[in-house]
């Protein structure tokens, strides 16, 4: 009979704990795991270290730090002539920028961050009104792009990405993680070859 009143009060406790647990909606919202954007810092107002005398949404500040870095190592192994570098791609935006227009430059850089802020939770505060994902990717739908790329092509541009995310501090397996199933679930749409 002990036994079954230990057993019977426990099943009573984890019950009711789990009905109270069900029934608080400020737990529900706790339950909610954090957005990307979130975990990259999120809506905390941060000085601009491109512009001091503005502030910065901490998540956006991620994003645009790995995006800068990433076309740097980009741009650092096409003018080094690296084997498989992704020249050919940007190949028309490069030109501009060696010739002195980094105007390409600055839109890329702006679109992807806006494109990554607004749909990894940046909220209402980040939106993206670039070209769709096919149509970003098709030279013949726009100009900045040099060529369509393959898997192969697309796995060298997740590199960067990481290599990009490890200068910018960001080497959390979970949000490494999180940012690669992002860059996953674009392949489809960018991948043309």
């Amino acid at each position: 009979m002990k036994n079954f009143s230990k057993l019977a009060l426990m099943a009573l406790f984890i019950t009711s704990g789990a009905f109270v647990t069900s029934c608080n909606d400020d737990d529900d919202k706790a339950a909610e795991p954090a957005s990307l954007y979130a975990k990259l810092g999120g809506t905390t107002m941060v000085a601009d270290p491109n512009n001091p005398s503005q502030m910065i949404e901490q998540g956006r500040l991620s994003y645009r730090s790995v995006v800068d870095s990433t076309i740097t190592l980009i741009v650092s192994d096409v003018l080094d002539g690296e084997p498989g570098n992704l020249g050919q791609h940007f190949a028309p935006v490069l030109s501009e920028a060696l010739s002195g227009n980094t105007t390409n430059v600055a839109i890329l850089s702006k679109n992807l961050t806006d494109f990554f802020s607004a749909n990894t939770g940046g909220g209402a505060t980040n939106t993206y009104s670039g070209l769709g994902m096919v149509a970003a990717h098709d030279p013949a739908q726009n100009p900045r792009m040099g060529k369509k790329s393959n898997n192969a092509e697309y796995d060298k541009f997740i590199g960067y990405v990481g290599a990009a995310a490890g200068l910018n501090g960001v080497t959390d397996p979970e949000i490494i993680g999180e940012v690669v199933a992002v860059l996953e679930s674009l392949r489809a749409p960018i991948v043309q070859e």
